[in-house]
C-alpha cells in the first residue's frame, strides 16, 4: 500500500511539473485546449444520456406508432444522441490540431533553451564532461524521436482533462441512477487500473533513463553502420559482420534488462489488478441488474447504469494520447535542465578580477604562463604541472612534443575556455582574468586541430574569424591569398560564394589540405583584423611532409612581427620559429631555438633526427606536390593551373554537387 501512494504521489508530483511548463504555450491557446477537452469529456456522457433515454421511449413509441407524440420523443433523443456525436467527430481532430500546435510552440522554446545554454557557456567544459554529454544525448534522443518531448507531454497532460472529465461525470451518473457506493467502487477500480498502466510506464521509463551509456553506444554503432563517411572502410575492411555482432550484442545487452524489469513490474501487478476489477465490476453490474429486475429502476436509469459503469471501466485503459507523452517527454525537459545546471556550475568557476581592463594593445611585452597546474573535471590525472612559460610578444613561439604532453591545453587555457586549477596566466605582467572573456578573445585569432568545416560559403568560413567584419571581401579575399587557398576558391563554380557542402545546391566539397587552409585563412583574418596572437594548433595535420614544411616556412613570414604560437608534434617543421619549446608531461623539459636545441643535444635533437630520417623516406617516395599548396596564389588561376581544378567530370580538385556529378559521391583527396 505504501509503493501504491507513493508510486500515486510521484505520478501527481510529475503532472505538476508539466502543468508549471504549460502556460509556455502561451494562454490563449491553452485556454482553448481545456475548454475544448472540457466539452469533448462531457459530450460521451451526453451521448450516453441521449441514447439511454431513447431507449426508456422505445416501449411507449412502439405502441403509440409512427408520427405520435412518443415517437417525435424517440427520434428528438436520437437527435441529440447523433448531434453529441457529430459534433465529437468534428472537434476531436481540432483539439488533436491545437494541442500540436502546443507541443510545437513549447518545444521551440525547450529548443531555445538548450541552445541558449550550450552558447552561454564561457568555457567548453560542459561539452566535454561525460555527465553532461549523458544528459545532451538524453535530450536530443527524446526530441528526434518526437514523441518524447515536453511539448507532447504539454499537449498529452491538457488531454487527461477529457478523459478525466468523462471518467467523473460518469461516476456521478451511476451514483445518481443507482448508488453511490457503486460510483466509487467503479472509481476505484478504474483508478487502480490506470496506476498498474501508468505507474508501471513510470517504473519502466526509469530503466531507459539509467542506461544512457549503453544506449549511446549501441546508437554509435548503428549510426556508424547507416552513414556515408565510414562506408568505404567498412566495406574495405570487411567490417560489416563485426558491426553488425557488435551493435546486436550491446542492445542485447541493454533489452535484457529492460525486459526483466518489464516482467517484473507488470506481470504481478496486472494479475491483482485484474482480479480486483472482476470482483467489483461484476457485483456492481449485478446488484444494478438485480434492482432493475425488481422494478426499484425504469429502463432509463438501467441503460444510463449499464452505459456510465462501462464507459467508466474502459477509462482504466491506457491512454495513447497522454501516458506515453507525459511520462516520456519530460526527459528531454529534464535533461535540458540538468545541462543549464552543469553550464551554470561550470561557469560559477570562470573568474572575473576587478576592476576589468581592456586588453587592446596586449601583449606588448610578454604571455607568461607562471607554475601552472591543471587537470580535466572529474579526472586526478595532470595535464598541466607547474608550468613555467613565457611566449614572447612580437615573436613565433613553437611548441612541441608527443600526443599528450600538454600542447592543446595550452591553447585551451590561453582561450579562457578552461580556467587554470592552479597558477596564473599573467599578460605584461597581469593576470589575464582582469580582461573580460570575449573582450581578450577577440585579441586571439585560433585554430585548433579539430577546427570547423561550416556547411556554408567559403566567405563565410573565412569571414567568421572577425564576424563583425565578414561582409569586408577585400579582406577576406587577402586573408584566403596568404593561407595559399585563394586560387582554389576561385575555381569553385560560385567563387567564394560556392556552399562548401556537395549536399547543397552548387555546393562543392574540399580536399583535407584545401580545408585546413581555409581555417588557417579564418585565423589570419582575426590577425587582420584586430587580434594580436596568432595561435594554430597541428594547423597542418592534413598536409604531406613538403608541404608541411613549405607552409611553414611561409608562417614565419606572414606572421612576422605578430604574437604566434604555432603547436606541433613534428619537430622538423617548426625549425624557422623564433622560439622552441619542449613539452613533456606536463611541464617544459627544453627551449631555445633550433640551433640551440640541436646543440644542445636533448629530447629535441633526439626526436628531430629521428622524425628527420621518417621524414626524408617518404619524401622519397612522394609525388610533386601541388604548386598551389606550395605557393599560394604565385600563379594565376585559369586553364593549366597547377592548383585545384575546376569542377567538372575527371576533376580530382573539389567538384560542385549536383545530379549527375561524377565524383558526388567520393571524398576529394588533394592534388597532386
Amino acid at each position: 500500500m505504501k509503493n501504491y501512494v507513493r508510486s500515486v504521489f510521484d505520478i501527481c508530483d510529475s503532472y505538476l511539473r508539466i502543468a508549471r511548463l504549460v502556460p509556455s504555450g502561451g494562454a490563449g491557446l491553452v485556454t482553448s485546449l481545456i475548454v475544448l477537452n472540457l466539452v469533448l469529456g462531457l459530450l460521451p456522457i451526453v451521448f450516453i444520456l441521449a441514447t439511454s433515454v431513447m431507449i426508456g421511449r422505445v416501449p411507449a413509441a412502439v405502441t403509440g406508432g409512427v408520427g405520435s407524440p412518443e415517437w417525435r420523443n424517440l427520434v428528438a433523443s436520437f437527435m441529440v444522441a447523433a448531434a453529441a456525436f457529430l459534433v465529437q467527430q468534428i472537434l476531436a481532430p481540432v483539439q488533436e490540431s491545437f494541442g500540436e500546435l502546443l507541443a510545437r510552440r513549447v518545444d521551440g522554446r525547450v529548443y531555445q533553451r538548450l541552445i541558449g545554454a550550450s552558447l552561454s557557456s564561457t568555457g567548453i567544459g560542459p561539452l566535454e564532461d561525460q555527465r553532461l554529454l549523458n544528459h545532451l544525448a538524453q535530450v536530443l534522443t527524446s526530441l528526434d524521436q518526437g514523441f518524447r518531448t515536453a511539448g507532447l507531454a504539454c499537449a498529452g497532460l491538457l488531454a487527461l482533462v477529457a478523459r478525466y472529465t468523462q471518467l467523473l461525470a460518469a461516476a456521478f451518473v451511476v451514483g445518481y441512477v443507482f448508488a453511490w457506493p457503486a460510483a466509487l467502487a467503479l472509481l476505484a477500480v478504474t483508478m487502480a487500473f490506470r496506476r498498474g498502466n501508468r505507474g508501471g510506464l513510470r517504473t519502466y521509463g526509469k530503466l531507459w533513463s539509467r542506461n544512457v551509456p549503453m544506449r549511446r553506444e549501441g546508437n554509435y554503432y548503428r549510426a556508424t553502420a547507416i552513414q556515408p563517411a565510414a562506408g568505404k572502410e567498412i566495406r574495405v575492411f570487411g567490417l560489416a559482420g563485426w558491426l553488425s555482432d557488435r551493435y546486436r550484442r550491446v542492445r542485447l545487452a541493454f533489452l535484457s534488462e529492460i525486459w526483466a524489469e518489464r516482467r517484473r513490474i507488470y506481470l504481478k501487478p496486472y494479475i491483482v489488478y485484474t482480479a480486483f476489477g472482476f470482483v467489483v465490476s461484476g457485483v456492481t453490474l449485478a446488484l444494478l441488474a438485480r434492482t432493475a429486475a425488481s422494478g426499484a429502476i425504469t429502463l432509463t436509469q438501467l441503460a444510463l447504469g449499464l452505459q456510465a459503469s462501462l464507459a467508466a471501466l474502459r477509462l482504466g485503459e491506457s491512454f495513447p494520447e497522454a501516458d506515453t507523452q507525459t511520462q516520456y517527454g519530460m526527459f528531454a525537459y529534464d535533461g535540458v535542465q540538468a545541462f543549464e545546471h552543469g553550464v551554470a556550475d561550470f561557469d560559477e568557476k570562470t573568474v572575473q578580477l576587478e576592476p576589468q581592463l581592456d586588453p587592446k594593445g596586449r601583449p606588448s611585452s610578454e604571455i607568461r604562463f607562471e607554475a601552472v597546474d591543471f587537470h580535466y573535471p572529474g579526472s586526478a590525472r595532470p595535464v598541466l604541472d607547474k608550468l613555467d612559460l613565457v611566449l614572447p610578444a612580437g615573436r613565433c613561439t613553437a611548441v612541441v612534443g608527443l600526443n599528450g604532453a600538454g600542447k592543446t591545453t595550452l591553447v585551451k587555457l590561453l582561450g579562457r575556455l578552461y580556467e587554470p586549477t592552479g597558477g596564473r596566466i599573467l599578460v605584461d605582467g597581469q593576470d589575464i582574468r582582469s580582461y573580460g572573456v570575449d573582450d581578450w578573445r577577440r585579441r586571439i585569432g585560433v585554430i585548433f586541430q579539430d577546427f570547423n568545416r561550416y556547411e556554408l560559403t567559403a566567405a563565410d568560413n573565412i569571414g567568421f574569424g572577425a564576424i563583425e567584419l565578414a561582409g569586408d571581401r577585400r579582406k577576406i579575399r587577402a586573408a584566403a591569398g596568404r593561407a595559399g587557398i585563394l586560387a582554389t576558391l576561385d575555381r569553385l563554380p560560385e567563387g567564394l560564394d560556392t556552399p562548401l557542402a556537395r549536399q547543397y545546391k552548387g555546393g562543392a566539397e574540399l580536399s583535407g589540405g584545401q580545408w585546413q587552409r581555409v581555417a588557417i585563412a579564418r585565423a589570419l583574418f582575426a590577425l587582420e583584423n584586430g587580434a594580436s596572437i596568432l595561435v594554430l594548433d597541428e594547423p597542418t595535420a592534413a598536409l604531406d611532409v613538403r608541404a608541411e614544411a613549405a607552409f611553414f616556412d611561409k608562417f614565419v613570414d606572414v606572421t612576422r612581427g605578430a604574437t604566434a604560437l604555432l603547436i606541433s608534434h613534428r619537430f622538423s617543421s617548426v625549425r624557422h620559429a623564433d622560439h622552441i619549446v619542449v613539452l613533456a608531461d606536463g611541464h617544459v623539459i627544453e627551449q631555445g631555438s633550433h640551433d640551440e636545441l640541436l646543440a644542445a643535444d636533448g629530447r629535441y635533437a633526439e626526436l628531430f633526427r629521428l622524425q628527420a630520417e621518417r621524414f626524408a623516406e617518404d619524401e622519397a617516395e612522394s609525388e610533386a606536390v601541388d604548386a598551389a599548396d606550395l605557393q599560394g596564389d604565385s600563379e594565376p588561376a585559369g586553364e593549366g593551373s597547377p592548383g585545384a581544378e575546376p569542377a567538372g567530370e575527371g576533376s580530382p580538385g573539389a567538384e560542385p554537387a549536383g545530379e549527375g556529378s561524377p565524383g558526388a559521391a567520393a571524398e576529394r583527396e588533394p592534388v597532386r
